[in-house]
Order: C-alpha cells, then sequence, then structure tokens
C-alpha cells in the first residue's frame, strides 16, 4: 500500500507543476518523460551500486579540493576565521567563510579557462551531448551538471558571460534551476551528519528534476540562433575578454577585474542572505505576538503534511517529516540536520525508507534565504530586465526549489523500503 501511496505521491508533485506551468501547451513532454525515465534509472544504479556512488564521491572529491586550496589564501588573511582542519585558529567557520570567500578562488580560476578558450569548448561540447539526451537547450544542459558540484551561486558566478548574454526568461530558469543545488565543499559535513550513501545519491537526482521542474513551470523555447554555446550574442566567450581594438585584454588586466568582481558578488550574497533571514525571523515574532505557537516552520509544517504523506509514510512519520520540512524551509538544512544527527544513522528507528527519503530531501539549498543568494548573484551579473524578472518569480523559485527536492525523495523511496 505505502508503494502505491510513494508512485502517487511522484505523480502529484508533477501534477503541481503541471498546474503551476506558465504555458502549459509549451511544455516539452518528450524531454520530461526522457529525464524522467533517466532519473529512475540512476536512482536505481545509486542506491543499489556501490560504483554509481563512487563515481559521484570521486567527483564531489574534485572540487571539495578545489576549495580548501582557496582556504589558503583566506586563512593567509583571516586565519582566525578558518578552522585548525585547513590551518586557521576558529573553532568554527562561519558562512561567508565556508561558503562565499571561496568564490574569491574559483571564479577568477574558471575566468581563466574561458581567458584561455577552454571553458567555451567545454560548455559546448557537453552541452551538446546532455542536450541530445535530455533534448534541453545545450547551456541549461550543462549548468544543471556545473551547479551539481559547483553550488549556485559559484556556477552562476563562472557562468556570467552567458548570463549576461541570454534573455530574462532563460535567466529565470536558471534561477529557479539554482534552487537545487548544493556546493561540493559542504558534502562532506553532510556526510558526517546524516547517511552520505543517500546525501550523494541526491546530487545527481536534484539536477535532473530541477531539468523536469522547470520544463514544466517555466517552458522556454530557445530557437537554434539561441541554442549556441561557442558564439554567445556573436561573439565566443574568449572573445569577450578582447579590448575595443581587437586584441585581447592583458592577461593580469583581465585577471584583476575577475577578482573584483567575485568580491562584489560576495558583498551583494551576503547583503541579502542577511537581510532574507532577518525578514523571515521579523514575520515569526510578529506571529508570535498573535499566538506564541505561531511561527514560519509551524505553518509549513502543516502545509507540508500532505506531501510528506504521500512519500509513502504512516501518519505519525509523516507529520514528524514535515515539521522537519518546514524547519528546512525556513532555516536551512542544517539545522534540521543537526537535530536528526544522533538517531538518523539508526534504521531500526527511523526504517530505511523514511531514512532514505528524509536525506535526499534535506540535501538542498532550498529554502527562504536561498532565494536571497540567487536574486544577489544575478544582481552582480544579469542586466536590470533579468533581475527584475527574477524578482518578480520568487514564488516559481520556491516552488521549484520544494518541488525537486519532493521529486528526489519521492523517487528515491520507490527503491528502498
Amino acid at each position: 500500500m505505502y508503494l502505491i501511496v510513494n508512485i502517487i505521491g511522484v505523480i502529484v508533485y508533477l501534477g503541481i507543476a503541471f498546474l503551476f506551468s506558465k504555458s502549459k501547451k509549451t511544455i516539452n513532454w518528450k524531454s520530461t518523460l526522457i529525464v524522467l525515465v533517466l532519473n529512475l534509472v540512476i536512482a536505481w544504479i545509486l542506491t543499489s551500486f556501490a560504483w554509481g556512488r563512487d563515481a559521484v564521491q570521486a567527483a564531489a572529491d574534485g572540487f571539495n579540493w578545489l576549495v580548501q586550496v582557496a582556504y589558503q589564501g583566506i586563512v593567509f588573511a583571516l586565519p582566525n576565521w578558518v578552522t585548525p582542519q585547513f590551518g586557521g585558529t576558529a573553532k568554527s567557520m562561519n558562512f561567508v567563510t565556508s561558503s562565499l570567500l571561496p568564490i574569491l578562488l574559483i571564479v577568477p580560476m574558471f575566468d581563466i579557462l574561458t581567458y584561455i578558450g577552454f571553458l567555451p569548448w567545454i560548455i559546448k561540447w557537453i552541452g551538446r551531448g546532455l542536450s541530445a539526451i535530455t533534448g534541453q537547450p545545450k547551456f541549461e544542459s550543462f549548468f544543471s551538471v556545473e551547479m551539481m558540484f559547483l553550488g549556485n551561486t559559484e556556477a552562476l558566478a563562472v557562468s556570467r558571460l552567458q548570463i549576461q548574454s541570454m534573455r530574462a526568461e532563460r535567466n529565470v530558469t536558471l534561477a529557479m534551476m539554482s534552487m537545487s543545488c548544493i556546493t561540493a565543499s559542504i558534502v562532506g559535513a553532510y556526510t558526517q551528519m546524516v547517511p552520505g550513501n543517500y546525501v550523494l545519491t541526491a546530487i545527481p537526482l536534484n539536477i535532473l528534476n530541477a531539468i523536469i521542474v522547470t520544463n514544466i513551470l517555466n517552458p522556454v523555447k530557445v530557437t537554434p540562433e539561441e541554442d549556441t554555446i561557442a558564439k554567445i550574442g556573436g561573439a565566443s566567450a574568449a572573445e569577450e575578454a578582447e579590448m575595443d581594438d581587437g586584441k585581447k585584454e592583458p592577461f593580469f588586466s583581465f585577471l584583476g577585474d575577475s577578482i573584483l568582481g567575485a568580491g562584489r558578488l560576495i558583498l551583494i550574497i551576503a547583503a541579502n542572505v542577511i537581510a532574507f533571514v532577518a525578514l523571515a525571523a521579523l514575520i515569526d515574532k510578529l506571529l508570535g505576538l498573535v499566538n506564541p505557537w505561531l511561527s514560519l516552520e509551524h505553518i509549513l509544517g502543516i502545509i507540508m503534511f500532505p506531501f510528506a504523506w504521500l512519500m509513502g509514510l504512516d501518519v505519525h512519520d509523516a507529520f514528524q517529516f514535515a515539521q522537519y520540512m518546514g524547519t528546512k524551509l525556513v532555516t536551512n538544512e542544517f539545522v534540521v540536520m543537526g537535530k536528526i544527527a544522533p538517531t538518523i544513522h539508526d534504521v531500526a528507528k527511523y526504517g530505511a525508507h523514511y531514512q532514505a527519503q528524509l536525506t535526499v530531501f534535506l540535501t538542498s539549498f532550498a529554502n527562504f534565504s536561498t532565494t536571497g543568494m540567487i536574486i544577489g548573484a544575478f544582481k552582480g551579473l544579469a542586466d536590470k530586465e533579468s533581475n527584475s524578472l527574477i524578482s518578480k518569480n520568487v514564488g516559481y523559485m520556491l516552488l521549484s526549489g520544494i518541488l525537486v527536492s519532493l521529486l528526489s525523495a519521492g523517487i528515491v523511496g520507490l527503491f528502498v523500503w
């Protein structure tokens, strides 16, 4: 019975995306079906075969190594912000240190790859291959893999040249997709708190479900003329580094601009995150004046209960699951992981099905503060038209992130009992 409910749940989550679609007639159903089948196959492989999980872990470790290299620069200037693990003296690292400051290395590194023409070449061919499989535009296909390991702000930052050349509607798609990723630098932290095998399973499933959900919620027809990576806006990405006289900008001048741009981006993102988290806290305080029990967490927990039950859980587990959902949406995944870390590994207490689904649902950045991060990132990357349209679609961004997490958890639940 619970398996049937789980199957119905996956269908319901897709139905909600269809219900809120901006253009039902434009949805590419062939692509959606192909990605859904691919999703099911990958979920089966990653929950049944160790070699599948090892492949994802190896890729994540590569990006995690890059972030650890970034800490060498951070610890030189701010040793009391970095933990002893990376050469500093801090007892713990704050959000800016762990998630934002590595951008100062990651963005220039990828800009250097753009300067020499390597990154545009990679984007072109990987995007072309993924596009052939999924039926999605080349850049959106590549971006889905890029954000799987880099995280939302980092993936957006290193995609600056493409973002600046795309239509506002396509940038809205990127903003919606960005709600469903994580950063490779914190994969290790996740695996210390919750079952690591399900964390690694969630990473590729989230990007595939992000393609499905955004294709349904915000279908955008991309013409063959637009569907190109090698030449964006009539010029290749590497040519963007050229000066007005046609000569390539001197390397160190280009690098300096890249570093300054990364620093500006960090400040914009940090300001937006602080403001959004504070506003959520203010709403909680105002609700508390009406009734001490009232909070965004409790309200969202009640709203999320039917969707938790559709995971194939009994009523008691579904109510607990929904409360965790509400907490994650209002705060972040670390708050919930911290609460469940002492007991989530006990299959006898939670059950493998519950354990797998909760871990997968938590493994994403889908929450209120992430909308601030994404809006802040686009403020430093895109034009006014794109920023305006993205700001008008905050509700769709949240809906996209929630639906992707529900779909990923629901699909994994089909194979773990």
